[in-house]
């Protein structure tokens, strides 16, 4: 870990990452390092770029310079844009993978990549045992880095060994924290009223990983021994917790102190602090505990804070805690052991000489971490970086893969489809773009709703409102399923009356493959709970189904499934479904007529897109090569005048022998190709069906054999389809829905193409 000498004076640098008033960590480190930075260098402007998750953004002060929608990725060649057109001298990323879109967080390399100004890049997290994508994004983020902050020696060896970052690359400095003079606790006692007191605190923004429980289990030891203590929990919930499962956590610790019978010594203080009454509550600690249950941490803001201030400090034995507390600055206790935590608290308490030492000694080793020299460290980084540059200057990465670019893709206009549901559901048609109640429900529909709704999230800021529609679509489903039969109904009128026993097989399947999806991408534990049960009901009758795209369904339904859920029963009748597919493909297919039926009909590319995904599931390298055939096929016989996407139209479909049906042209047929060829994207990483999914994307924005657009932007809905002579101006919940999955897949291959290229060692640099 070196350091250059010669540097060169900066005038203008950047800082990107969460920001206060948005409460997490990060935030508040990059608000402490900005502020740091103008004072230590005054001729220098210092400002932010701020990452938002809620849709709202948040009430930033003017040191805010731009704002990036986490999950938008336009946003971040914007802000890019941004720094390159006014001549910033560096920026600092603050890296945190969940603060940042994309898989993994990778959305920070697309805004590097546009980038053209020397870059410092902090790692708050560094992983033991990083997955694969962490591993490919970290080792991309560190490439593109002039220099690497990490703040802790462990850290800087796993970059070293697991991601191979050459030394000279990475530059340890410490986590900041306030300038606190040693002193006594008396009076930050007598100012929060704990006068008296033996005072334990713990804090930070709650969430299960902090162990808090193991604390809160210690307190009756130690009030056997220490009347007079009590533990301060001081922090609000993690605000991503507090949306996904409330204040659940909260109150079972709560809970537990009562049933313990010391609701008496602990007090919850649920306010996010500034610093100065931080400060004031760590000033009063006589003891600090630690109780993380993550051992493969390598940096805690709460730790650092406790050093800062001149705690004696408890903390179960992490990775940087291990680190920090060496040399008597802590003491160390094995994980989720309470009675060692009241041990060490009680014999500290006892002892007060050993805890002023203990205090003296985390004091003083503190003083290298204060915001000052902290600062002046980072502004270091950022010369180096800056005089790197200046005699290198950094290749500019731009990507080659067709569509990575988000303003090539229209935004996600949900509005059409919020009008189009009400307090049941989505209502299957339309007049124009008005809701046509006569035609009621269908659980079809509804499923594809409720698979929209999901993806929309991955690409969307926390908004209410889709969250409300994803369980109106789920209680749909949860209301067709019929217990007595184990099937879904399908058709429902505006009065509420089902018109069947049980729907289609298709239907049936189409609700598992969006239950199953849900299951896996959702956040919303009550969601994932529901869709769990009601698939785990549903998928007992699937067995015995004839139709090939009931099985494509429910294959990409179990499939999505076990992306968070281990396949049991599920993975053996994914198999017998894979297995009865491939065997008619392989029956029936000739070499002018690979398919397995002797007419195409509807959603056609459904097959093959459900062969080629199992064969990369099932390492079936045959399974996968018949499905690229008929999808390549099916390319070919859907390919119009001019090169446009002509799909079979449902006037006669296309029988073996004899002639396409050239209309009318269904949006279902657009979207299914489209998605198809995104699978088959993912199974050769062959960019040639990037580009026939966009020309198939294309088919809903004119470029069809009308030269008509489908997709109304005025609305957020499409047109219900082509006919000889004109587009059908109904806007139906098919069509829509057909659109916005089609526009959802287009993003999501441009979301992985991030990392594909990366993996691939593309693109060029210029």
């Amino acid at each position: 870990m070196s350091r250059s000498r010669e540097v060169e004076s900066l005038s203008r640098v950047a800082v990107v990452g969460t920001y206060l008033p948005r409460r997490c960590g990060i935030a508040t480190f990059t608000t402490r390092l900005c502020d740091a930075m103008a004072c230590q260098s005054p001729d220098a402007q210092v400002f932010a770029l701020a990452v938002n998750d809620l849709v709202q953004g948040y009430r930033y002060p003017p040191s805010v310079r731009f704002e990036v929608a986490e999950k938008n990725l336009a946003d971040y060649y914007l802000a890019a844009n941004y720094l390159n057109g006014n001549q910033f001298d560096g920026v600092c990323i603050q890296h945190e993978y969940g603060i940042f879109g994309g898989d993994a967080g990778s959305y920070i390399l697309a805004f590097l990549r546009e980038a053209r100004v020397p870059v410092v890049t902090a790692l708050h997290t560094v992983r033991k045992e990083p997955s694969e994508e962490q591993r490919v994004v970290l080792g991309e983020l560190a490439r593109l880095s002039n220099r690497v902050v990490v703040m802790s020696e462990r850290a800087g060896t796993f970059l070293k060994e697991i991601h191979g970052v050459p030394d000279s690359k990475i530059v340890l400095i410490h986590h900041g924290v306030p300038d606190v003079p040693f002193g006594e606790t008396a009076g930050c006692k007598e100012q929060l009223g704990l006068e008296g007191r033996k005072v334990i605190v713990t804090f930070g923004l709650l969430s299960p990983g902090k162990g808090i429980e193991n604390l809160i289990a210690a307190m009756p030891g130690i009030v056997e021994k220490h009347p007079d203590a009590i533990l301060i929990v001081l922090g609000i919930t993690h605000p991503r917790v507090a949306r996904i499962f409330g204040e659940e956590y909260r109150l079972g610790l709560q809970r537990q102190s009562l049933d313990l019978g010391v609701e008496e010594h602990v007090r919850f203080e649920n306010r996010f602090v500034e610093l100065e009454e931080l400060c004031a509550f760590l000033g009063a600690a006589d003891v600090c505990v630690t109780p993380h249950v993550n051992e493969a941490q390598t940096i805690s803001g709460t730790l650092a804070y406790a050093l800062g201030t001149g705690r004696a400090i408890i903390s179960t034995p992490f990775l940087y805690a291990e680190e920090m507390l060496a040399e008597g600055r802590g003491r160390l206790v094995p994980f989720r052991s309470p009675e060692d935590i009241a041990s060490q608290c009680i014999d500290l308490l006892d002892n007060e000489t050993e805890r002023e030492a203990m205090r003296k000694r985390a004091h003083d080793f503190s003083r290298r971490m204060v915001w000052k020299e902290v600062a002046r460290e980072y502004l270091r980084a950022l010369e180096e970086a800056k005089e790197e540059s200046r005699k290198a200057p950094r290749a500019v990465v731009r990507s080659s893969s067709l569509g990575l670019r988000d303003e090539e893709l229209p935004e996600i206009n949900l509005g059409h489809l919020g009008l189009m549901t009400d307090d049941v559901g989505i209502l299957q048609h339309a007049k124009f773009a008005v809701p046509d109640r006569a035609h009621g429900y269908c659980t079809d529909d509804n499923a594809r709703a409720l698979v929209a709704a999901v993806m929309a999230g991955r690409f969307l800021p926390e908004d209410a409102l889709l969250d409300v529609l994803t369980w109106r679509y789920l209680s749909f489903l949860r209301h067709a399923f019929n217990e007595q039969n184990g099937r879904f109904r399908n058709l429902m009128t505006y009065d509420r009356r089902w018109t069947e026993r049980r729907g289609p097989e298709d239907s049936h399947a189409r609700a598992m493959w969006a239950l199953g999806l849900t299951a896996a991408y959702s956040e919303n534990r009550g969601q994932v709970g529901l869709s769990v049960e009601l698939f785990e009901q549903g998928l007992r009758a699937v067995e015995d189904f004839d139709s090939p795209r009931a099985w494509a369904l429910m294959i990409m339904g179990i499939q999505s499934y076990g992306k968070r859920f281990e396949l049991s029963h599920a993975g053996r009748v994914f198999e017998a479904l894979v297995n009865r597919m491939y065997g008619q493909f392989s029956e029936h297919a000739t070499d002018d007529w690979p398919w397995p039926e002797r007419i195409l009909s509807y959603a056609n590319p459904r097959l093959p897109q459900a062969l080629i995904l199992a064969g990369r599931a099932l390492q079936r390298a045959e399974m996968t090569k018949m499905g690229l055939r008929s999808l390549e096929w099916l390319t070919r016989i859907q390919t119009g005048e001019g090169g446009c996407f002509s799909p079979i139209g449902t006037n006669g479909w296309y029988r073996r022998g004899g002639r396409k049906a050239r209309f009318d042209q269904q949006p279902i047929e657009a979207q299914s190709m489209v998605e198809a060829c995104a699978e088959a994207l993912r199974a050769t990483g062959d960019e040639r069906w990037l580009k026939e999914a966009r020309r198939c994307f294309h088919w809903f924005l004119g470029r069809n054999d009308l030269g008509l657009s489908l997709y109304d932007p005025a609305t957020g809905g499409c047109r219900d389809g082509l006919h000889p002579d004109r587009a059908n101006q109904n806007q139906g919940a098919e069509s829509t829905l057909a659109w916005l999955l089609s526009l959802l897949t287009m993003y999501q291959c441009r979301r992985e193409a991030i990392l594909r290229q990366v993996r691939n060692g593309d693109p060029k640099e210029r």
